[in-house]
């Protein structure tokens, strides 16, 4: 059973969106402030659509925090849709002609909807604008223990670059000033260049985003049952997201071409401490942190709503139909990436909680310093 629980409801285009977290400690320091600095992130980037300036994403905490700290009870939060008085008195027709690559078809002869409109209206994006608003919670958490939470975008179409990590605070706060939140600045001029030629186009670019947790502390998830794996949690995690695809941890893919010798992370000692000469495992090994980094990829498909009509069938008529264009983003690739770091931080702070347990923040502050000290014997050969 998750320590650490969320629960999201709400429509594209209804009054608003809910969520509900379950599980953080008492004694915590959250605000309606923080929370706004991530919704931010999320609404950010080249590529965005029309909706993103319409909404101005605020969560307004309406249970749980008391004189700006956590109390132990679930936490109910609540995000105003600003789009809905434009929408709610719309009559409009049924969409009948379902989008490649969306949830529409799918989701019709699962719910037995004529009017694929409602499944688009909880199939959307729009939905982990509440998971990002629940996170900011779990990075709080986090970050209250030393943890930091960063991501940055490695891919948009056919450009890619290889960026170095150094942990750096600088560095994390460089990325959202870029924007398509690429450390590259060559490979930030190709990003934005590609997007514009898809915009042109009338079609859409996935891309891939790299999340990085920094001060990890070792030991948490398991190797003892196959779904208490860290690993896997985090991958079922970041495939959640919408349009994602796939998911790498560490190395991923690249080390499936190498030898065994060149793909793990040899272990040394320098100056009395056990060391590692690389991370290619991404800070996990057989399901659980081992101090390093942790480092996990997404890859985003193309957007699915494009401008540029694509083949399908209007369901109503049982004739050859063009998809119908819906207001959509041309690459949220950057977007996506706050959204990985979101549930990166959910995840994480679930297993920290898993490990450390605690019904307040200082009672797991004396949790983690006893687990600390009793591990000095595998960290330290003095």
């Amino acid at each position: 059973m998750n320590k650490l629980r969320f629960l999201t409801a709400g429509e594209s285009h209804g009054p608003c969106l809910t969520g509900i977290v379950e599980g953080m400690p008492a004694g915590l320091e959250v605000s309606e402030d923080y929370i706004a600095v991530q919704l931010a992130r999320r609404q950010h980037g080249y590529g965005r659509g029309g909706r993103m300036k319409i909404e101005q994403d605020r969560a307004e905490i309406l249970a749980g925090v008391a004189n700006g700290k956590t109390t132990g009870g679930p936490i109910a939060l609540r995000i105003e849709n600003r789009d809905w008085p434009n929408w709610k008195d719309r009559k409009l027709p049924p969409l009948t002609v379902p989008r490649p690559g969306h949830a529409d078809w799918a989701g019709g002869i699962k719910y037995g909807h004529d009017d694929m409109r409602l499944v688009l209206e909880r199939a959307s994006a729009r939905e982990t604008t509440t998971r990002v608003a629940c996170s900011a919670l779990a990075r709080r958490l986090l970050e209250e223990f030393g943890m930091r939470v960063f991501s940055h975008i490695i891919q948009i179409g056919p450009v890619r670059v290889e960026t170095l990590i150094t942990g750096d605070p600088e560095q994390f706060a460089q990325v959202d000033e870029s924007p398509v939140r690429c450390l590259d600045p060559e490979g930030e001029a190709r990003m934005i260049a590609a997007i514009d030629e898809a915009r042109a186009k009338g079609d859409t670019l996935g891309g891939v985003f790299e999340v990085v947790v920094t001060g990890m502390v070792p030991g948490m998830g398991s190797y003892v049952h196959w779904d208490r794996k860290l690993d896997g949690r985090l991958a079922q995690a970041i495939m959640s997201i919408n349009a994602i695809k796939g998911v790498e941890l560490g190395g991923g893919f690249t080390t499936a071409g190498l030898f065994g010798t060149q793909a793990h992370d040899q272990i040394y000692l320098k100056d009395g401490r056990v060391v590692r000469a690389s991370n290619r495992a991404g800070g996990t090994e057989g399901g659980v942190t081992n101090g390093e980094p942790l480092i996990v990829r997404g890859a985003m498909k193309p957007i699915s709503t494009t401008i540029s009509p694509q083949h399908s069938v209007d369901l109503a008529t049982g004739q050859d139909s063009p998809t119908q264009y819906q207001r959509s983003d041309v690459c949220a690739v950057p977007a996506a990436g706050v959204i990985g770091e979101a549930m990166v931080a959910l995840v994480v702070a679930d297993a920290f909680l898993e490990k450390f347990g605690g019904d307040s923040v200082a009672e797991m502050r004396h949790n983690v310093e006893g687990f600390l000290a009793s591990s000095k014997r595998w960290l330290e050969l003095n």
